[in-house]
């Protein structure tokens, strides 16, 4: 008896495989339908997280599959992508608005981890998702600055704070609230509590992830918020230094305790770009971050140069992603982009459902 055209057809895609998950597409629940019209088929995929930089990719990659079997004239295939919330840690409740929180996590300070985290969120919106950035690093907030935003964030009723925009990301900063030069003398629990009001508060859009900038370090204050806020997936980001990498392992065992999966390991800084000549080289080593994800079993999602257009750039209120959106940087962030929400759709999704607090009162 011969195998029916359709069982064929997810048969043969159950041998392709995603390129940013690793699985085929049937075992990633990805194939949403499959039509046959006698030796012509068409197929719907429909990815887990934004990709729209290499859905063009992967339909040409599933279509010369699929017509590579004598038995299918012709194949359509269409992708697309949703992005659905993720499971978060146990006991907490998701955010109103907010499917995922990814949490951007460095060991020590001066790794780039809020550049990163800033050409990120750019790099997810490139993608086709909608984006929030919550600044945490309250004692050196440098998110109001890369992103080109100054100024207080308005309140429409007095209760709530509306984020700011700015190329097309929704932003939360305590720098809004402050001078530039302004030294916030802060201990611990004040900038714990002022966290979760600038989290809670602010009147987040319809966000299918919020990047969290976190401060540097393995404190007090990096394991609070792990612990308070549910968040879905953390990135840890290292330079291939050794010594950068001695406090990366410190960053991702503290994610490891708290619940919080890591989701990747970036490394900045991998090589240094000569801006006269074009020429790579590795100043701060060669294949520590790889190392690193080998031996803790987290992948290494990606790796980012020491250019200097990414560090004027961020200067200057507009990322690489958004000030260079056709370079190989951009290519790069956003291929790391896709990458981590890849990581994050193969988790189990969170099932809560944030229902709006109904207060009744005697009149």
């Amino acid at each position: 008896m011969s195998e029916p055209l359709d069982a064929r057809v997810r048969r043969l895609l159950s041998g392709v495989a995603d390129p940013h998950t690793g699985t085929d597409l049937v075992a990633s629940g990805a194939v949403r339908g499959v039509g046959v019209s006698g030796d012509d088929v068409s197929v719907d995929i429909q990815l887990g997280y934004p990709a729209l930089g290499a859905e063009a990719a992967i339909a040409a990659t599933v279509k010369r599959a699929l017509e590579a079997d004598p038995a299918i004239a012709h194949a359509a295939v269409s992708v697309s992508s949703r992005v659905h919330a993720h499971e978060v840690q146990q006991g907490l409740t998701p955010l109103p608005n907010v499917k995922n929180i990814i949490a951007i996590a460095s060991g020590k300070g001066g790794v780039g981890k809020s550049t990163v985290a800033a050409n990120l969120a750019l790099a997810l919106k490139a993608e086709g998702a909608s984006v929030g950035v919550l600044d945490a690093d309250i004692y050196g907030p440098s998110q109001p600055r890369m992103l080109g935003l100054t100024g207080r964030p308005d309140s429409k009723d007095g209760k709530r704070i509306e984020p700011k925009v700015n190329h097309g990301i929704q932003v939360m900063s305590i720098g809004f609230m402050i001078e530039e030069d302004t030294a916030m003398i802060w201990r611990g629990p004040m900038v714990t509590q002022a966290l979760q009001q600038l989290l809670g508060e602010t009147n987040w859009s319809d966000l299918d992830y919020l990047i969290i900038d976190l401060p540097p370090g393995t404190g007090d204050i990096q394991l609070t918020l792990c612990q308070r806020v549910p968040v879905s997936g953390a990135i840890i980001v290292t330079t291939p230094q050794d010594i950068a990498l001695l406090d990366a392992k410190k960053a991702l065992k503290m994610s490891e305790k708290v619940n919080v999966p890591v989701l990747g390991i970036i490394e900045n800084m991998a090589t240094h770009v000569c801006s006269n000549c074009g020429f790579e080289e590795h100043i701060f080593g060669e294949g520590g971050g790889a190392r690193m994800a080998a031996q803790y079993g987290v992948p290494l999602i990606g790796s980012l140069p020491l250019d200097i257009r990414i560090r004027e750039q961020a200067d200057g209120g507009t990322p690489t992603v958004a000030a260079m959106p056709d370079s190989d940087i951009a290519a790069r962030y956003r291929e790391i982009a896709r990458n981590a929400a890849a990581r994050l759709a193969l988790r189990a999704r969170n099932k809560q459902i944030q229902f709006p607090k109904i207060v009744i009162q005697n009149t």
